[in-house]
């Protein structure tokens, strides 16, 4: 295994030669994230330079380009967010919904992403607050985080919403909290069958509008005939729709969230090695079961770039969102009367006092603070060795 291969080494490596090969046919947000990644922490964003408050011990820290596709950027960027949703934490079992779209649908997608995405997340959370409202299911508003995944564990085209959902509502009337059952919030063959009609009512109605788009090998999609005779099989086959079990406490659900909100198309854990062969790699075959479900490939570099690149998200396009009782300015005031119902004590004001939260790792040498002492801007190096002398604690009784 090659230690510490990240995704900024192969783009640094084989970015130039992927654009000049594909040049007139990579969009600007792809060509955007392929150089933000390739800066990211690098001296062409600049940064600082710390040192140990106790032992002297320092070192460069180079600034992060935040962008939202680099694998290096989100665990702070999830950290925060976590932080910031905590105190929306229910008392009660949380459960993981996933609405999928067929490949005949996904293909129309890739083709016109920011239509098709959103309509996905609309036309699954509309399917969830339906049939929890419903009073032959949970009759009840229920609250619901949704994340947009587009990638499969290969990194190939396969659009779906993970669905983070409390075991219950608050009643339509506001009078009382309703559960769900233990290890059953609603049928997913009902929502299967909804979901499938609004969101096919919904793609008939931004083709009949004209504005979805068609090119290559989906180009005859143009004529009317043909696009309904492509999505024909798909009003009769089975939308998946799958729940999974309720999440083992609030502190699981933390967990959970904290690995699939800012999750890209792969991680850098994934990679396991780069070389004339190409970019190997980590993934699990979901036809597989058991220890045989963990696999290894290998992909041609330019075939791995172009993977990654498809999963690009249109510019200022949310893959976090929230409804129902989660939703916007009302979260605070729904959260509040859910704890209400539950007889569960509102959570404390946040402090004006509480310091933030240093992000910074220790001190490698003696787990010390580190401090910074000098920073540089973008383009240019620290000097080096820093002055350090002087920072260090004096110890003299």
């Amino acid at each position: 295994m090659h230690a510490g291969l990240e995704v900024a080494q192969i783009f640094r490596s084989a970015g130039l030669a992927y654009r000049a090969a594909h040049d007139g046919h990579l969009g600007l947000m792809q060509l955007k994230v392929m150089t933000a990644i390739e800066n990211c922490r690098t001296a062409a964003l600049g940064g600082h330079v710390e040192a140990c408050e106790d032992c002297g011990h320092w070192r460069v820290a180079y600034n992060s380009g935040r962008n939202r596709h680099c694998p290096k950027c989100q665990g702070a960027a999830a950290r925060v967010w976590l932080a910031e949703r905590e105190a929306a934490l229910l008392p009660v079992g949380y459960f993981h919904v996933v609405f999928t779209l067929p490949a005949e649908i996904a293909a129309i997608a890739f083709q016109n992403k920011s239509l098709l995405y959103e309509l996905l997340f609309k036309a699954a959370a509309q399917t969830m607050l339906t049939i929890a409202a419903d009073p032959k299911h949970l009759g009840a508003r229920i609250g619901i985080t949704a994340v947009l995944h587009t990638w499969g564990s290969a990194m190939t085209h396969h659009p779906h919403v993970h669905m983070i959902v409390p075991g219950g509502g608050i009643a339509l009337d506001g009078t009382r909290w309703i559960s769900s059952r233990p290890s059953f919030l609603l049928p997913v063959r009902v929502l299967g069958a909804l979901f499938r009609r609004l969101f096919l009512t919904g793609l008939l109605a931004l083709y009949d509008a004209g504005r979805l788009f068609f090119a290559g090998n989906m180009a005859a999609l143009e004529q009317r005939r043909a696009f309904l005779r492509h999505i024909a099989p798909v009003r009769k086959k089975r939308w998946v729709v799958y729940a999974k079990p309720p999440f083992a406490g609030p502190q699981a659900v933390l967990a959970y969230r904290s690995r699939y909100t800012h999750r890209v198309a792969i991680s850098n854990r994934r990679l396991v090695a780069f070389d004339d062969r190409g970019v190997t790699l980590r993934y699990k075959d979901y036809r597989r079961d058991g220890p045989e479900r963990q696999r290894v490939m290998t992909l041609p570099t330019d075939e791995f770039i172009r993977r990654f690149l498809l999963h690009v998200l249109p510019r200022e396009f949310h893959r976090i969102r929230h409804y129902g009782l989660l939703a916007g300015s009302a979260r605070k005031d729904a959260i509040a009367r859910a704890r209400a119902l539950l007889h569960v004590a509102p959570e404390p004001p946040p402090s004006d006092n509480v310091e933030p939260a240093d992000h910074r790792p220790p001190c490698p040498c003696c787990g010390g603070h580190m401090i910074v002492i000098e920073t540089f801007v973008r383009r240019q190096q620290p000097r080096a060795p820093p002055q350090i002398v002087a920072l260090t604690r004096s110890h003299a009784p």
